[in-house]
């Protein structure tokens, strides 16, 4: 009878984490899809595929302002760094973003379901960003229209970044952290690492080297840091103070106290 009941147990435990797997899947190729068709229309219009990267330069500059002290903390420094160039910054995700479109089934069978959220929700946050980045783009461009490169200042980032929606960016901020606590689980998995070691080759060779890389660097970043939730908190805080201030049309948005994690 216990026999029985513990492969009873272990059967609902094996469908349960395949249908959560499934549900995940289902979310990654709907944020895939959707990030697909932005790049398209984007790749359509050169000018403003231009004025996109320059806005999120500005933002990665920005950002960099902002976090200056977990950038140079010998625990966090490596989480912030990541967090500035594989979700804030202006690197393309194309190559990344596309090869997990292909190859979700795949990824389904071979990733723990974490590491298939943490992709997951890379991707809908890319779409996400993709959509406030082109707001501010072209509303830029409108005041600018003859300009050969579109002038980012304070001022016209704050009063672009107003006219969209508030709850769009606080989405923006919370997918920030459940990515980073998705990381976390997976930096707390132990056979992950050799798993990501072993893959690293194959990976390449399949033309998936961004979504290794953005996964390897991600989990390494997290494993060093051992616990992330001060780390997390200290995002989370100061990118709500700058919602709040860029929304309530304050003055210097971006001038507040910076408060380090011990």
């Amino acid at each position: 009878m216990k026999s029985g009941g513990a492969a009873s147990y272990n059967s609902r435990r094996m469908i349960e984490a395949l249908t959560a797997k499934r549900a995940i899947a289902g979310r990654l190729r709907d944020a895939a899809e959707r990030v697909h068709a932005q790049r398209e229309a984007a790749r359509a219009d050169p000018v403003l595929a231009q004025d996109r990267l320059l806005v999120r330069a500005w933002q990665a500059d920005r950002l960099a302002r902002t976090y200056p002290d977990l950038l140079a903390s010998p625990r966090f420094g490596r989480a912030a760094a990541f967090f500035l160039s594989d979700l804030y910054g202006p690197k393309d995700f194309a190559e990344r973003d596309e090869a997990v479109a292909r190859i979700i089934p795949t990824l389904t069978r071979m990733l723990p379901a974490a590491a298939l959220e943490t992709i997951a929700l890379a991707v809908e946050l890319d779409g996400l960003s993709e959509d406030l980045d082109l707001h501010v783009a072209r509303l830029l461009r409108a005041e600018q229209p003859a300009a050969h490169a579109i002038e980012v200042t304070e001022p016209r980032y704050a009063a672009a970044y107003r006219s969209g929606t508030k709850a769009d960016r606080e989405r923006q901020i919370e997918l920030v952290g459940h990515i980073g606590s998705a990381l976390d689980r997976l930096a707390r998995k132990p056979l992950i690492s050799a798993a990501l070691r072993l893959m690293e080759a194959p990976a390449h060779a399949a033309g998936l080297g961004a979504l290794h890389e953005f996964l390897a660097t991600g989990f390494d970043a997290f494993r060093h840091m051992r616990g992330a939730d001060e780390f997390l908190a200290t995002i989370a805080a100061r990118e709500t103070l700058i919602n709040e201030r860029l929304f309530a049309g304050a003055a210097r948005p971006f001038d507040i106290e910076l408060e380090t994690p011990g």
